[in-house]
């Protein structure tokens, strides 16, 4: 019998090497211990007359998000830790106060991280208070809620010794109809949205002589109308079936996820502490019980907002 050619044995080899490899790569997380960060922007020594610093630094692979410091004035002989904060993209933005800084990034994932970047120095020049804005914090931009109250924050801005808020929903164009205008000496208000719509908010900073630039515009959404009923399709009701058990529903619109509730014989106890269970989909695996019990089962559906609809009509099925 004629034998395989060795250099198509040693082909096949790296292959089946090749694919075992992948193939643990999606299970064991690489480490990223022997790696570090390049960073882009703010250069070292650089000086800057804007508060606002706009960080950004390369992206690593198997990286689950970035560790980013700043300190004052730096790391050898740290006066103050500005930030310590986990950020999930490679790019992100301070105010700060006129100073002396330095900034450092690693990489983290589930188990490891990376070496810090070797640091960068920069300096905030104090300047006028018209060339500056205040940065937006809470709530995030385009965020949908089911609270008419809400508390709106923002950052503080050096040379600022008080801030006008507004709220609009026709984004500021007629500043004579403007739903709220309010000029405060912190940095947070309170305000409760009159009625379920879009709303445009926004802060500029002032002090006795002059107004800073108005900060970006936010989004947000108050919307308290619940999703409709949901309208299960599959098991029929009192359908005798096998396990596992495919629960199906019909998506519902405007809805995101789902709450199944699973309940016992008595249609009133929920089957086990792990219900009602949240889900991302419109179906659901039940693989519990035994032949002869009868289970209950219903859906809810939840929009964006968090509001919960009117659950479905109770079915149930028995098990095979």
């Amino acid at each position: 019998m004629k034998s395989k050619p060795l250099s198509n044995i040693r082909w096949g080899l790296l292959c089946f090497i090749a694919i075992i490899i992948c193939s643990c790569k999606e299970f064991i997380e690489p480490s990223l211990s022997k790696r570090q960060i390049n960073l882009q922007v703010p250069t070292d020594l650089y000086q800057s007359t804007k508060y606002n610093i706009n960080f950004w630094w390369d992206e690593m692979d198997d990286a689950l998000g970035y560790r980013l410091q700043v300190v004052t004035p730096n790391f050898g002989s740290p006066g103050s830790l500005i930030a310590d904060t986990l950020v999930a993209g490679n790019k992100f933005s301070l105010n700060l106060d006129p100073g002396e800084y330095q900034w450092r990034v690693r990489a983290e994932n589930g188990s490891s991280q990376s070496g810090y970047s070797l640091p960068r120095s920069f300096i905030v020049l104090q300047s006028t208070i018209k060339t500056q804005a205040v940065q937006l914090t809470s709530p995030g931009n385009n965020a949908v809620t089911n609270q008419g109250a809400n508390v709106f924050q923002w950052g503080s801005l050096f040379g600022a010794t008080k801030y006008q808020f507004e709220i609009d929903t026709n984004n500021f164009i007629n500043e004579n109809a403007l739903v709220y205008n309010q000029t405060v000496p912190g940095q947070q208000i309170s305000f409760t949205l009159p009625k379920d719509q879009t709303y445009q908010w926004r802060v500029r900073a002032q002090n006795d002589t002059a107004d800073a630039r108005w900060s970006g515009i936010y989004q947000i959404t108050l919307d308290r109308t619940p999703p409709g009923k949901v309208s299960l399709t599959s098991p029929t009701n009192g359908q005798t079936v096998v396990t596992p058990v495919p629960l199906q529903w019909q998506a519902a619109s405007t809805a995101v996820k789902y709450k199944l509730y699973v309940l016992k014989s008595d249609s009133t106890s929920v089957y086990n502490q792990n219900f009602p269970v949240i889900l991302n989909t419109n179906s659901y695996s039940f693989n519990l019980g035994l032949p002869g019990d009868k289970v209950y089962w219903k859906v809810s559906a939840i929009d964006q907002a968090g509001n919960e609809g009117e659950a479905s009509v109770m079915r149930s099925f028995v098990l095979q």
